[in-house]
């Protein structure tokens, strides 16, 4: 698959899907092909420019703060642009792609297509829509082993996070884990609270 193309891999938390995007950005360069990878600032899981996937495998990358910014470090003879963590870029990601696509690249993107609460991540539904091909992985349950994780686990000293934790929270295997739709937890504390008030307050006016 040439220019004019958007290739999106996604998935929970350790699926493989920066592992999948370096095998392809390697198959480009044994091409000698030219590439280009940017990676989001945001990311800060590696303290280099570069990214890097859970088993060792890493590339340069240049890193840029918003979506707009990419425009300004592809260049003319850049043949494959190669995005990672495409749900942390603000909305123009999906025009900035959309350019690049009519302009005949190549882009090949990664992205979580939803967050720890299940519900879709930024513009990763309208980067689903417009992509020629997406690849769906899915990863290892943490809880029951399983393999059909599809949701990214929250965990906060070792347990799952609250669903008012806010949106985005950097971290790694210790932060973050894939489990299958049986095994994902979202607790609420405020609404059990509430609910537990709202009990409370019918018991008591049986009483009277």
């Amino acid at each position: 698959m040439q220019g004019y193309s958007f290739e999106l891999i996604t998935g929970p938390m350790s699926c493989g899907k920066t592992e999948e995007l370096l095998r392809r950005i390697r198959r480009c360069i044994i091409a000698k092909k030219k590439v280009k990878v940017i990676s989001p600032e945001i990311d800060t899981r590696e303290k280099g420019d570069y990214i890097k996937s859970r088993n060792g495998l890493w590339l340069d990358a240049i890193k840029v703060k918003h979506a707009i910014q990419i425009m300004s470090v592809v260049k003319p003879e850049d043949e494959i642009i190669a995005i990672d963590e495409l749900q942390f870029f603000d909305s123009n990601i999906v025009k900035v792609i959309s350019t690049l696509m009519a302009e005949g690249k190549r882009v090949i993107g990664t992205g979580l297509e939803l967050d720890f609460k299940a519900e879709p991540f930024g513009s990763m539904p309208e980067l689903m829509c417009i992509a020629t091909k997406v690849d769906k992985l899915h990863a290892v349950c943490m809880k029951c082993g399983c393999d059909h994780g599809t949701r990214t686990q929250r965990l906060i000293d070792g347990k799952p996070a609250d669903k008012s934790s806010p949106l985005i929270m950097i971290g790694g295997d210790e932060t973050y884990e894939a489990r299958c739709i049986k095994c994902y937890e979202l607790p609420d504390i405020k609404h059990e609270k509430a609910k537990k008030g709202l009990k409370l307050l019918n018991f008591e006016t049986i009483i009277k």
